[in-house]
């Protein structure tokens, strides 16, 4: 079977490099990328998120991009606690992912349950060819 590595070297680069060269304290989300016959599912963990806080599509080169951006109510602080240490800060975080060429760039579908954005990629769907046929004969 052939095996796509595309999306878990895109992440590691950005896992080394991206987020934390541009915002020190902030925490990339974790990532599961699946594959199976009919699609590919990436899969981003953002608890407290909803899909309000999240933008997905399809820019003008034909990657993905994901957004997530939570709105803090800076009100909302307690003037008497401040944070010691603070990982889980998913503020705002932005992912362009460089699709494979069978993904079905019109069916792609994305959804937020129990904290996890979950974007389906379905693959195309491949033509079947008949290879019998009538040759003529000039």
């Amino acid at each position: 079977m052939h095996r796509n590595y595309w999306l878990p070297e895109l992440f590691n680069d950005l896992m080394n490099v991206g987020i934390q060269a541009t915002k020190p304290c902030a925490t990339a989300p974790a990532t599961n990328v699946m594959e199976n016959d009919e699609m590919y599912v990436v899969q981003l963990a953002a608890p407290g998120l909803k899909k309000e806080d999240f933008t997905v599509n399809i820019n003008d080169e034909g990657n993905l991009v994901v957004k997530m951006e939570q709105k803090v109510d800076e009100n909302a602080n307690d003037e008497k606690t401040h944070y010691l240490r603070r990982e889980f800060s998913y503020t705002k975080y932005e992912q362009t992912l460089i699709l494979p060429d069978d993904v079905d760039k019109n069916k792609i579908e994305a959804k937020v349950n129990d904290g996890i954005l979950t974007v389906n990629l379905p693959k195309v769907e491949e033509a079947k060819v008949k290879v019998a046929r009538s040759i003529e004969i000039s």
